[in-house]
């Protein structure tokens, strides 16, 4: 056989039928010197310029599209400002509580005073003239009972804790993907840029910031199993579940790992993920006959969260929910389109799944979430900053498959 397979054989014999169509075979091929993990460097010609195209116009809309959070105009501490002690210095004035934070508050100091969440959150939204209809602008009670019992003191320790696990797990897990080791040290570098927003304590009591360090662990922590051969996901199921009970918003960050692990065969897994999806719904309808319970007639619907905001609505939410906030909206745009391209092109388990995770979410925000639910973002904002690293490499690999003649070898190896 001198090495040669019956699907080789069957290939020679296929273009030496047809001489015609070998020369176009052999410029689709991929260049041998192409490490597999580059996903771009094996795409034929059209589809590369397609891509390129879309990527130009992509980056081009993002510069120019607007980035808004409603009415809000914060402005935050930067991360070692938020490690000193909360009490104003000198004379510089203490800011003021944003409404919804103090509601936070307010609900965790009744928890550390005996009271229970239910018996008092819906007469407390209501006061705050936040909606109570439908339940599920009712935020679930995980993270005031984790903040109560914790304390401030408890509340920093914890937020360091995750931010050095999370950094980490994914130390550990760049240097076993294909591809990962080589670009390990600018990617942690990327990766402390979008994680270091947790240490933010002026949003301690805010869902989404726990809930986006915890997906950002999480994700970090899982290993692939392929063709029924187990993977390691266990302690990733237990930090996604506790995600999950914090915000809702985490269920398709777990249904995507469900779907990856039936893709692939694990069934174990798969079934496990599919689990705690299941059971998490049947939590949070019971969250929602609680609360509905106790709606009047007269309490005020909230106002639709379908607003089709499109790329604004995308770029809004990750831009004003991370530290590329410091940035002005026609370098955070973009900054935001480059990541994704950095993560679409990392041909390994952590990229396909992080391309698609982030991928839903964008389209997600671009259909659902009004201006002021900007901080929606931070739910996938930490790990994101990844894809910054490869974008070099990525970038050049999709300009010399779409122009190979003038590329020639230009792609860093």
């Amino acid at each position: 056989m001198g090495g040669h397979g019956i699907g080789s054989d069957f290939g020679e014999l296929r273009l030496a039928g047809a001489g015609a169509t070998a020369p176009l075979a052999a410029s689709l091929a991929a260049p041998v010197s192409a490490p597999a993990w580059d996903r771009f460097a094996r795409w034929p010609a059209a589809k590369a310029r397609l891509a390129f195209l879309a990527f130009l116009a992509l980056l081009v809309a993002s510069a120019l599209v607007p980035i808004r959070a409603g009415q809000n105009t914060v402005e935050t501490r930067d991360f070692f400002d938020n490690l000193a002690p909360a009490a104003p210095a000198g004379g510089e004035t203490k800011r003021e509580r944003d409404a919804d934070l103090a509601l936070y508050d307010r609900a965790i100091e009744r928890i550390q005073a005996g009271e229970h969440y239910y018996d008092f959150i819906v007469e407390e939204q209501r006061a705050s003239n936040y909606p109570v209809n439908p339940g599920l602008a009712v935020r679930l009670p995980t993270l005031a009972y984790i903040d109560a019992a914790l304390g401030e003191g408890g509340q920093i320790a914890a937020a360091t804790l995750l931010l050095l696990a999370t950094m980490l797990v994914w130390w550990r897990r760049l240097g076993e993907e294909p591809g990962g080791r080589r670009y390990r040290r600018l990617a942690m570098a990327f990766l402390f840029v979008g994680v270091s927003l947790g240490m933010n304590r002026y949003y301690f009591v805010l869902h989404e910031l726990w809930t986006g360090m915890l997906l950002a662990l999480s994700f970090g922590l899982h290993r692939t199993g392929a063709n029924g051969q187990p993977g390691k996901w266990g302690a990733s199921l237990a930090v996604a579940a506790l995600a999950l009970a914090i915000r809702e918003h985490a269920l398709p960050f777990v249904l995507l790992m469900a779907a990856f692990a039936l893709w692939r065969r694990n069934w174990r897994e798969g079934m496990a993920w599919s689990a705690l999806a299941l059971a998490f719904l049947v939590a949070l309808s019971i969250h929602l006959d609680i609360i509905a319970g106790q709606v009047l007639p007269s309490d005020r619907p909230s106002a639709p969260w379908l607003v089709m905001r499109g790329l604004s609505g995308w770029l809004s939410n990750v831009a004003l929910s991370s530290n590329l906030r410091f940035l002005p909206h026609w370098l955070a745009g973009p900054a935001i389109v480059v990541m994704l391209l950095g993560w679409c092109g990392w041909r390994s388990p952590a990229g396909s799944f992080g391309a698609l995770l982030f991928l839903g979410y964008g389209l997600a925000f671009m259909i659902a979430g009004r201006a002021d639910n900007f901080y929606w973002g931070a739910v996938i904002a930490p790990a994101m900053f990844i894809g910054l690293a490869f974008v070099p490499r990525f970038l050049a690999s999709l300009i010399e498959a779409a122009f190979p003649d003038k590329a020639g070898n230009a792609a860093p190896k």
